[in-house]
């Protein structure tokens, strides 16, 4: 572990005199020193565009960016890396989704239908919404749907049959709470939504960095992901989409590299999965999310998965030795991802978190950019710790101490 941090540049920094605890992991990640490499060496010695050149700074950095495409088709158990759209994030992955293949999907009145869950983060919940006010009309309506949340935390599965009918023009959900730490049972999903020939779209933002990923295993149509929430750098993240399901979406964006050729009277779309990424893509993005995987693979997703575990079974245990505090979700290790969401009676979430900042500790507060959700459980803002692959036992006794002086604090 300590060979590990090593790695990461920004953790031996001193925050109010004390030594950095980051705890906020699931708004976004820290970087380590293979990633920041690997964009600096690409502007300090390959920086081109890239395939519209041949001499061989164009050429290398086209390789670069293509070997970046091929190693998260790798990562995430896809077969062909034209499967693979770079885009900035998980949120412009939805989007490009809802404009491209949901869209024309509800012109038709059998497609009528969104369904979603209650626990869905702002960028998979507002894209809906704003499609919905574009493709309605007085007599034809959209409706958006939900997966219920249970009290514990956890989806209602027992609504899926009847949530998911004919009208439904897509299945759109997260495969892990950013609020809750819920994994949520995908395959269960998906097979209820293809029974009734219905897609899904799996938003993996929170999933995809710390556990494995296979979107065979899974059997969704689409999966987006964000590259800073695993290592990688801000600006950059991936649509996976089945390539037939791709190959019938006219393009989201026009311009630059997703030209076959242009006339005055009108234009061919290149090839997948150029197609979708019009202009100047985030080269140096991309290649920095390549070496991000990288770096995960050679820890290896199942030991990352097993020691964020242990994180939070530790930290779920001192957590609720504290009087006064309400952790929301299903509170068992194996069910969550890494996330704890909590309040402590009688302090508000950004004082806690201000507090926690004098202690060095990085903590999240607010709705999470899941605002719906936060409400549903009654509160107004969650404070909120989320876990990393850097992140130690020592770390959560440091912050456990800092909501111990929070409570003598406002006592």
């Amino acid at each position: 572990m300590r060979k590990l941090r090593n790695d990461f540049p920004i953790l031996k920094r001193k925050i109010h005199g004390k030594s950095l605890v980051y705890l906020d992991n699931a708004a976004t990640t820290q970087k380590p020193r293979q990633v920041i490499d690997a964009v600096s060496r690409y502007y300090a010695q390959t920086n081109a565009n890239i395939h519209r050149g041949i001499h061989t700074l164009a050429e290398e950095a086209t390789e670069a960016y293509e070997g970046a495409r091929k190693k998260i088709a790798d990562f995430i158990g896809a077969k062909d890396p034209a499967e693979i759209i770079f885009v900035r994030n998980a949120t412009e992955g939805i989007n490009l989704v809802a404009r491209s293949f949901v869209a024309p999907r509800l012109l038709f009145e059998r497609s009528r239908e969104l369904l979603l869950t209650e626990m869905e983060h702002h960028s998979n919940l507002v894209p809906w919404h704003v499609l919905q006010s574009k493709v309605e009309s007085p007599k034809s309506k959209v409706l958006l749907k939900f997966i219920p949340v249970k009290k514990n935390g956890t989806l209602d599965y027992s609504k899926l049959d009847t949530l998911i009918t004919k009208k439904t023009a897509l299945v759109s959900v997260t495969h892990a709470s950013n609020v809750l730490g819920t994994i949520n049972n995908i395959p269960r999903i998906v097979k209820a939504a293809h029974a009734k020939g219905v897609p899904v779209l799996v938003d993996a933002a929170q999933s995809a960095p710390h556990m494995p990923i296979d979107v065979q295993k899974l059997g969704c149509d689409f999966l987006v992901l964000s590259g800073h929430k695993m290592l990688g750098p801000t600006g950059i993240g991936v649509l996976w989409g089945r390539r037939e399901l791709l190959e019938a979406m006219p393009p989201f964006l026009g311009g630059g590299d997703m030209i076959r050729s242009v006339r005055y009277d009108g234009f061919e779309p290149n090839d997948l999965p150029w197609k979708f990424e019009a202009g100047t893509p985030n080269i140096a993005g991309a290649i920095g999310l390549g070496a991000a995987v990288d770096y995960l693979q050679k820890i290896s997703m199942q030991n990352i998965r097993a020691h964020e575990m242990v994180l939070t079974k530790y930290a779920l245990k001192n957590m609720q030795k504290i009087s006064g505090l309400t952790i929301y979700g299903p509170q068992d290790s194996k069910k969550q991802t890494g996330v704890i969401s909590f309040n402590l009676h009688g302090i508000h979430a950004h004082d806690l978190a201000s507090i926690c900042d004098r202690e060095g500790v990085a903590i999240r507060s607010g709705h999470h950019c899941a605002e719906p959700l936060v409400r549903k459980f009654g509160q107004n803002a969650m404070a909120r710790v989320s876990f990393y692959l850097y992140n130690t036992k020592k770390e959560i006794d440091i912050f456990i101490d800092a909501l111990k002086k929070a409570k003598e604090i406002f006592k």
